[in-house]
């Protein structure tokens, strides 16, 4: 178990990030065991033909058999809108004695294909990464971000109608906070408590942990990664459905698009999921906008939209 302790200048501080880089390096826990993330499964089938040309040996050697990944692939964001090859760089830059001591923390001792020169062993790295990158991750890496920041709304949301203490009790079942205390079952031998030292939380949503991660070196600054909520909707096209007498009044495909609308997100996303253009959804969002239906609010490059308390109300989900 880990601690992570906060007063209450902390606990205000407390923020969201992204980080495409630590998205790629988790990712690595699906293709080492598949079973343990069905609801990946499609993006596996999906770049099956471009993973047999990523550098597998340099891939094998950042995770072992407890999923675990070196710190150096969960670099703490600094925001929501972080870039890759902004994480790329800084990566390149990483000290060689950090690289492999880190490596060392999961393995308990360098990987043969990063023994030798560090310099070399970074470069082969980061060469590796960016081919992993590009291949499989940058076609599917807009759908996933609108995932990861509807995730970040819906617990904004939280905060706001419930309080920050039952946002971070709802991150998953393997975290709890109480009394300025945030614990997270890690699965690592022993228990850990760090404070926090000033530094805050950075809370991570990720589409590859099914319960909450940390770093693995007690000196890396906090940050907790947790499961996204939505992944199910990912790669599935969903068939819009029947909202009843709402169907007769909004039609078809507004009825079902506001159905979906119970938890946010974009036009591309809801246009993926139901199988219509992108242009024919914004029609239909924009009308639904127009009458109070719906709102929207701007997340980073990303127009989210969320099911409005009077479009609540219409589908008889609110309390009027």
């Amino acid at each position: 178990m880990l601690r992570y302790t906060m007063d209450d200048v902390e606990l205000a501080g407390l923020r969201f990030g992204i980080s495409p880089l630590c998205e790629l390096g988790l990712s690595l826990r699906a293709l080492n065991e598949p079973s343990r993330y069905p609801l990946q499964l499609p993006w596996l089938r999906n770049t099956q033909e471009a993973r047999q040309h990523v550098d597998t040996e340099v891939l094998s050697a950042l995770i072992d058999e407890r999923q675990w990944t070196p710190d150096f692939l969960n670099p703490r964001p600094a925001s929501p809108l972080t870039r890759i090859e902004d994480e790329f760089a800084r990566l390149a830059a990483i000290d060689p004695a950090v690289f492999r001591r880190q490596l060392e923390a999961v393995h308990g001792t360098v990987p043969r294909v990063f023994a030798g020169d560090p310099h070399r062993a970074i470069e082969r790295m980061l060469r590796g990464l960016e081919h992993y990158w590009q291949s499989c991750f940058q076609p599917y890496w807009g759908r996933m971000r609108t995932i990861l920041e509807a995730d970040i709304v819906f617990r904004g949301r939280q905060i706001a109608q419930n309080g920050l203490a039952a946002m971070l009790n709802n991150l998953g079942d393997s975290m709890s906070y109480a009394d300025g205390v945030l614990s997270i079952d890690v699965m690592s031998p022993g228990d850990r408590t760090l404070p926090t030292a000033g530094l805050g939380i950075t809370l991570v949503p990720t589409m590859f942990t099914r319960r909450g991660s940390s770093p693995v070196e007690d000196d890396e600054p906090p940050m907790v990664m947790y499961p996204a909520r939505g992944q199910g909707a990912m790669w599935e096209a969903q068939p819009t459905g029947d909202a009843d007498a709402v169907t007769n009044v909004l039609g078809r495909v507004r009825a079902a698009l506001l159905t979906a609308l119970a938890e946010p997100a974009s036009s591309t996303e809801l246009g993926l999921r139901f199988g219509v253009s992108t242009s024919a959804v914004n029609q239909h969002l924009r009308a639904l906008r127009a009458v109070g239906l719906v709102t929207s609010t701007r997340y980073g490059h990303s127009v989210l939209y969320l099911r409005s308390e009077l479009g609540d109300r219409l589908l008889n989900t609110g309390t009027a």
